[in-house]
């Protein structure tokens, strides 16, 4: 159901994308807009995480830089049977964490250093083997390419005013793509984020082996992260969506922006996962993962 949701969620974006463009210049206007989705979209699946890494001062692990985590990644992606991903560090006080990559051959993962000493060891895993999750579930590929597109919609409803094609003499119209357009791409651009994270909880706590650790990392995340700034996730608000848990506190109380499912709800569905299966969790069980 979750990946039903998204392509609808993705014709959508799309079909907004081709509306804009129709809307600002008829067929011409379509046939452009088709062809800047192609070359934004080309570009940012070779290059986007590359950029995010940057623009979030990420280090990639070594033997001197934080080796356990590296470790605790790679002996989970090689029992999940998928490719190792490349393993990043931020200097962050803020907990949190996110995934990137075109494809599982080509990815990365990025824990700030506050989750390394705010989350024990089987908590951190948890946080890892969802952002695992994402990966293989191909999600950083579709919320790069969301994002883009997102991006695209902004960048003609800014030439709305410029370029009215048909519309040229109706300003009404033009105001309403200007303002409109960009708002629909961003509430569809969320809804997509929201609809990937339940799965990617999912999967992640089958990875990591108990879904209560999950849970209770979500939980000390969310109470961490609306009271810590995290300054270059806020000058780079465009990246929110691939964090587990949003890193921004300007829409933490707005449900209809918000990027991620709301984080008691997560909760309530790893607990569900876990009674089904069994399982207690015991935080002297040891860590397979450490």
């Amino acid at each position: 159901m979750g990946y039903t949701k998204t392509a609808m969620l993705m014709a959508a974006m799309t079909a907004l994308f081709m509306g804009v463009g129709y809307a600002l210049g008829g067929g011409a206007g379509l046939l452009i807009a088709l062809v800047v989705a192609v070359g934004m979209n080309g570009y940012s699946y070779w290059n986007s995480d590359k950029a995010v890494l940057r623009m979030h001062n990420a280090q990639e692990c070594n033997s001197q830089i934080h080796p356990e985590l590296e470790r605790m990644v790679h002996r989970m992606a090689d029992a999940a049977d998928m490719p190792r991903p490349r393993v990043f560090v931020i200097n962050e006080d803020q907990p949190n964490a996110f995934a990137t990559g075109r494809n599982p051959e080509n990815a990365a993962v990025a824990a700030t250093t506050g989750l390394l000493q705010r989350m024990s060891d089987e908590e951190v895993a948890a946080v890892m083997a969802h952002e695992l999750a994402h990966i293989r579930n191909f999600d950083t590929l579709i919320m790069t390419i969301t994002a883009t597109f997102a991006g695209a919609i902004s960048m003609l409803a800014n030439f709305a005013m410029f370029f009215g094609g048909r519309n040229r003499g109706n300003i009404i119209v033009t105001l309403l793509v200007m303002i409109l357009a960009p708002m629909a791409a961003a509430v569809v651009q969320m809804a997509i984020s929201r609809s990937r994270e339940y799965e990617a909880d999912r999967v992640g706590a089958a990875i990591c082996g108990n879904p209560l650790w999950l849970a209770s990392a979500l939980e000390k995340i969310q109470g961490f992260a609306s009271r810590i700034d995290y300054d270059r996730a806020e000058q780079n608000p465009q990246t929110a969506h691939m964090f587990i848990i949003n890193p921004l506190h300007a829409f933490k109380r707005d449900k209809l922006f918000s990027t991620h499912p709301n984080t008691e709800n997560r909760i309530a569905e790893l607990v569900k996962l876990a009674e089904a299966q069994g399982q207690r969790f015991q935080r002297e069980r040891a860590n397979p993962w450490g």
